[in-house]
């Protein structure tokens, strides 16, 4: 299965914890990628400096569902069924 062009849900939807060039302390839920470009495509694909996380995530039908609406759906669930409880969250 290949990326839909212009979903960007991966890069949208999903935290990512690793750093990003742009975003050194990685990207929270709900935030675009500051490396997603005007046409939905990440800016950094097949570069090196571009985070292992990402070059992992592969489009499948479970995340990517029939359109971008399923895609943010499925990544939405995923996100919330994978983020830290609040009792698990170091205090500050």
């Amino acid at each position: 299965m290949d990326c839909r062009i212009g979903c960007a849900a991966c890069c949208i939807v999903i935290s990512i914890s690793s750093p990003i060039p742009g975003m050194p302390e990685g990207k929270p839920a709900g935030v675009p990628c500051i490396q997603l470009t005007a046409e939905g495509r990440c800016g950094l694909f097949g570069k090196p400096e571009r985070p292992a996380v990402c070059g992992s995530l592969a489009p499948s039908a479970d995340m990517c569902g029939a359109s971008n609406e399923e895609a943010f759906a499925a990544l939405s669930a995923l996100e919330q069924a994978t983020a830290p409880s609040p009792c698990s969250r170091p205090r500050q």
